[in-house]
């Protein structure tokens, strides 16, 4: 294995080893696999690259680290020659974690600073200027993701708010040293080093931006950012005749299908409704399940007796009704109720004979996959940005684990409809 990824969970780790699969245009990626949680076996001897999968998000921050370095220490024993640590083009984190305090503790088992911290992901519209996060032209701040439910970014200064979680200092490569090319953001990454910076935010607007960014940590032992970091990693091991690239292998996947979303983000409230205009859908009603008025098994049915029709569940829900429900139960009680509801939900239906999953939201979609338990999972077609098709080893299942703001409007009937095609 050559390139290892640490992501920070489930919907993030498709995203980049999407990235990493795909490569260049013309060129093709590395033979890349997903693993959900640190195996405890090695890896095929064809997989190139490797991304491990946690749900490392939103727990506490020592705990974060600890899986992290597990997940650093069997990717070595893979031999993997360059190590990503892999979080959200959203940054979402605490002013306490984890990716500062995962970033710091990865390096200082690497013995190496003046590191790239890069979230950019210009497709979806995520840019670095002068060290501030915009999403879609708005800063972090005022982009919606002040009202997450988990993790509220209220400060788009990625310098200070990553200060407030690192020991060290935090640099920055800013977009006029970018544009002057890998000669000069290694110059500058060297000088953030020598000063004792672990991370160093780096400002990146285009694809072309990330392109320098890749070529210029060609070398280094570890990378932290979004999947946008990963754009022209897989091309420095083809340059170096150490990987022969090539296109995605994909079997399709037919049969019984259903859609779970338990993200309360635009996109998918957005998706949600339009999907429900012509599918049935069941609204899982949070208050309802931490009540116990509901129950998996009953939304499983539902959705097992209305196969072929794309069936959804879905407990996403405005902002203020979130917070309604988290003021009453509390807000940790009630995410990790409904998640452990939707993983409840996919068993059932997998028993129930389902073919094919979508599932929105990341950690509804972390707690889907660890309860599933595929090891595994090979890398299929990208259904939209950041979303690829994924397939257990047997070609029996094909998922998609779509992050909250990620898909078109028509995602949800885009991706079984994609699942099916050669």
């Amino acid at each position: 294995m050559l390139l290892g990824i640490i992501a920070d969970d489930f919907t993030g780790a498709s995203d980049i080893a999407n990235t990493i699969a795909k490569g260049l245009p013309g060129q093709g990626g590395l033979r890349t696999a997903q693993f959900l949680g640190v195996p405890d076996r090695p890896a095929p001897s064809s997989i190139e690259a490797g991304v491990v999968a946690l749900k490392t998000r939103s727990v506490p921050a020592a705990e974060a680290v600890a899986q992290s370095l597990r997940a650093l220490e069997w990717l070595q024993a893979q031999g993997c020659r360059q190590i990503v640590f892999k979080y959200c083009s959203t940054f979402d984190s605490t002013p306490e974690g984890n990716i500062g305090p995962v970033g710091e503790a990865l390096a200082a088992a690497l013995g190496v600073r003046g590191i790239i911290a890069c979230p950019a992901f210009p497709t979806m519209g995520r840019t670095v200027h002068q060290g501030h996060l915009f999403v879609r032209g708005r800063l972090l701040s005022e982009s919606g993701m002040e009202n997450h439910p988990l993790t509220p970014m209220t400060d788009p200064d990625l310098r200070r708010w990553l200060g407030r979680q690192c020991k060290s200092a935090v640099g920055l490569v800013p977009a006029e040293v970018v544009r002057l090319g890998a000669g000069a953001v290694r110059a500058a990454l060297e000088a953030s080093a020598s000063r004792g910076d672990v991370l160093v935010i780096a400002d990146a607007a285009t694809d072309a931006d990330l392109l320098v960014l890749g070529t210029a940590a060609a070398e280094a032992p570890l990378v932290t950012g979004g999947s946008g970091i990963a754009l022209g990693l897989s091309a420095n091991f083809i340059a170096r005749g150490e990987a022969k690239g090539g296109e995605v292998d994909y079997v399709p996947v037919d049969g019984p299908e259903a859609i779970l979303a338990g993200s309360c983000s635009g996109a998918t409230l957005g998706q949600v409704e339009l999907h429900a205009q012509a599918h049935p859908t069941f609204r899982v009603d949070a208050d309802a399940v931490m009540r116990g008025a509901v129950t998996p098994a009953e939304v499983a049915a539902f959705l097992l007796d209305r196969t072929g029709e794309a069936p959804l569940a879905y407990s996403s829900s405005p902002p203020e009704v979130i917070s309604a429900i988290q003021a009453l139960y509390g807000r940790e009680t009630v995410s990790q109720r409904i998640e452990g509801f939707f993983a409840d939900v996919a068993v059932a239906l997998r028993k129930g004979g389902l073919r094919r999953l979508v599932v929105a939201g990341g950690e509804t979609s972390s707690a889907v996959a660890q309860a599933l338990d595929f090891g595994a999972l090979a890398i299929g077609p990208e259904i939209d940005p950041g979303v690829p098709i994924l397939t257990d080893a047997d070609h029996s299942i094909a998922l998609a684990l779509k992050s909250g703001n990620f898909g078109a409007p028509d995602f949800f009937g885009k991706a079984l409809r994609t699942m099916e095609q050669p």
